[in-house]
């Protein structure tokens, strides 16, 4: 399906300078079977430095805090983030702040975790470390994201210690997850099916900071993702991309669906609209 894009025309045969925000699971990053062998594809490398070479401005749009996204924005040459799901932004390799999920929200979700005895853990900062006050999370929650630190007794009320939270988890089932009353105030998302994330998702947010710091046009933006955590970015002010590989509801709401991320969707989008 393609909607009409949000396009300018060209200025004196040269085409206006875009902002590209692009995703990383599963958009700029191949994931292998079982999350082995992650690798990004050579014609979105490609594309990526055809995009730089004609001028325009690249950036990654992700969930993931900084410093889980830091390599992935040095190793491919971007020099500018979104990330920390839109409450961060990076620009020209300078890192300009965080902000933190609501403070008095999350001490309320993870008493509630504790009272219903669904195992907790928190990141009080840009980590990649999380803590947990015993071995039940780390127990239920067996992953590769990020490490899990066991605090006995762990007081997230704590300010001194823990004067605000960047991410939360619990470990349940989605079925579980219902029994929750305080998750409705917060921004999660179930990514694998051991446990939730409490997370900001909103990349927008970011994506309109950045535009805010060079005065650009929010029509000048094109975006490319395939989660449902991309959704926030998708707007009708600017082109949206949705990855071949992407869920249904970011393509019906995309302008243009290209094709799979192994099998150069990006590469073949930037070609279409000819940014490259």
């Amino acid at each position: 399906m393609v909607r009409p894009a949000v396009m300018k025309g060209q200025i004196r045969g040269v085409m206006k300078r875009k902002y590209f925000f692009f995703d990383i699971d599963d958009t700029l990053c191949v994931h292998g079977q079982n999350w082995d062998g992650d690798y990004v594809p050579d014609s979105t490398k490609e594309a990526l430095r055809l995009l730089e070479a004609n001028g325009h401005f690249t950036a990654i749009a992700t969930g993931r805090s900084y410093c889980m996204a830091k390599k992935y924005m040095e190793d491919l040459g971007f020099k500018n983030m979104v990330h920390d799901g839109g409450n961060g932004i990076t620009i020209d390799g300078k890192m300009l702040g965080i902000e933190p999920l609501d403070y008095e929200k999350s001490l309320a979700f993870l008493d509630e975790c504790e009272e219903k005895g669904l195992p907790w853990a928190f990141t009080p900062d840009d980590s990649m470390i999380r803590l947990s006050g015993d071995e039940n999370f780390q127990g239920k929650s067996v992953d590769r994201y990020m490490k899990t630190e066991v605090i006995p007794g762990l007081d997230p009320h704590d300010k001194e210690k823990y004067p605000k939270f960047h991410k939360l988890f619990v470990a349940c089932t989605a079925e579980e997850e219902k029994i929750l009353t305080t998750l409705k105030d917060l921004p999660s998302i179930r990514y694998i099916p051991t446990y939730s994330f409490i997370e900001p998702m909103n990349k927008a947010k970011g994506i309109y900071r950045v535009l805010d710091y060079f005065g650009a046009d929010p029509c000048d933006v094109v975006v490319f993702g395939d989660n449902y955590n991309d959704l926030s970015m998708f707007m009708p002010e600017w082109t949206s991309v949705a990855m071949g590989n992407g869920v249904p509801e970011l393509k019906a709401r995309a302008s243009y669906v290209t094709s799979n991320a192994d099998d150069d969707g990006i590469y073949k989008a930037c070609r279409h609209f000819g940014w490259i």
